[in-house]
């Protein structure tokens, strides 16, 4: 029941020159594959700001990308999370 994600690096928004990034966006330019979600994460540096909205991001990428005078959006999965289970090894068998 894990969320799967595809990396997103800092320095592959940035060589896009853009002003704001979504998941759509990032499928079009062919730096995300269509029907994943994306993660933003920290390696790299980003110079202009940016208006980032992904589905998750890394807390060293949300720091350069607001220091850079950028913002970040969380996209809501379009579906709930399911909770683990509470109890030994034989709960929900």
């Amino acid at each position: 029941f894990r969320v799967e994600y595809y990396a997103v690096n800092l320095d592959a928004i940035n060589s896009l020159g853009l002003s704001e990034v979504t998941p759509e966006i990032l499928v079009e330019k062919g730096v995300a594959h269509k029907g994943t979600f994306v993660k933003v994460l920290g390696r790299g540096e980003i110079t202009t700001a940016v208006k980032v909205s992904a589905h998750a991001v890394s807390k060293t990428a949300e720091k350069a990308i607001v220091a850079a005078g950028g913002s970040v959006t969380i996209v809501p999965l379009p579906f709930k999370i399911r909770p683990a289970a509470k109890g030994n090894q034989f709960t929900n068998r």
